[in-house]
């Protein structure tokens, strides 16, 4: 029996040790790309009008969209699988607390998809190196006439390459990925009868922030509409694809005494799962319907 636990403990680090490898090699790029932050020189028409908007600060700075981000996914989440478990909505077949256990679940799930957006978006970035709208005023030229591949700039070093890294809007995928995964998250979890209009309520108000700060990074000058269109398409795909191919928040199983008769037993302490257990609705995807 001692055996049998020393075992199980061994595979259950070894599956968590599996996880955060994947997590840093999916944030690989990323932190690559920041470290050594040289995006690809792109040769410029100094008569672009297109580049050539005025300075402006951010309207939703990184700081506020992290904490935004950061507090909407703590807030839903923990409150999310607290309430569940202690309602014994959420099952878990494994030995380790329950709730540890379903945040573990869904916030991996939460992160990783958040380290593949970010190399996703920065490997475009420092690749096709697209100047922002507002690169000549960063840049401040000394003499710029027709094409040059290579202006001499007067700004800051580190702002000129800045505004190398127009295509495509960061701030629009992280805020699409993170907003619309929540959004996900909410349908799946917050099936009861009394969600009917609150549950709509909070995916509104999460997708409309995502939308708004694409607006912002338009109407502030740091993207182009196109990299912000393609930002919010390339968050909201990650999410889709996150949720539906990684978490199992949609994932329909048996009842717990169905796959213990049809001998599973084994296979489920092997495999630890989770299962949303809702009796308000007893025939809809979160569950299989019980016995005549």
């Amino acid at each position: 029996m001692r055996k049998d636990l020393a075992m199980t403990e061994q595979k259950r680090k070894m599956y968590i040790l599996v996880d955060v490898l994947c997590v840093i090699v999916a944030a690989m790029p990323f932190l690559i790309m920041t470290i050594v932050f040289r995006p690809y020189q792109r040769g410029i028409y100094c008569d672009d009008e297109s580049i050539r908007y005025p300075y402006k600060s951010d309207t939703i700075s990184h700081g506020m969209m992290a904490a935004i981000t950061i507090s909407c996914s703590i807030i839903i989440i923990m409150s999310g699988e607290a309430y569940l478990v202690y309602t014994k909505q959420l099952h878990s077949n494994s030995e380790f607390n329950r709730y540890v256990a379903a945040l573990y679940k869904v916030v991996g799930t939460f992160v990783f998809g958040a380290c593949v957006s970010q190399s996703l978006t920065d490997l475009a970035k420092f690749t096709i190196g697209r100047p922002r709208p507002n690169f000549m005023a960063v840049c401040a030229p000394v003499a710029c006439t027709g094409y040059m591949l290579e202006i001499n700039c007067t700004g800051a070093l580190r702002n000129v390459s800045e505004s190398r890294l127009s295509f495509y809007s960061g701030h629009s995928s992280f805020g699409m990925y993170s907003m619309l995964f929540l959004a996900l998250y909410v349908q799946a979890r917050m099936v009861a009868k009394w969600a009917r209009l609150l549950r709509p309520t909070i995916q509104f108000f999460l997708v409309a922030f995502a939308v708004y700060v694409g607006y912002t990074r338009v109407s502030d000058y740091k993207h182009h509409w196109s990299d912000v269109v393609v930002g919010l398409l390339q968050g909201a795909l990650i999410a889709i694809l996150n949720v539906r191919y990684v978490s199992d928040f949609f994932k329909t199983r048996p009842p717990l005494c169905a796959r213990s008769d049809s001998g599973e037993s084994e296979d489920l302490e092997r495999k630890p799962r989770l299962q949303i257990a809702d009796g308000e609705h007893p025939n809809n995807h979160y569950s299989y319907p019980g016995p005549v």
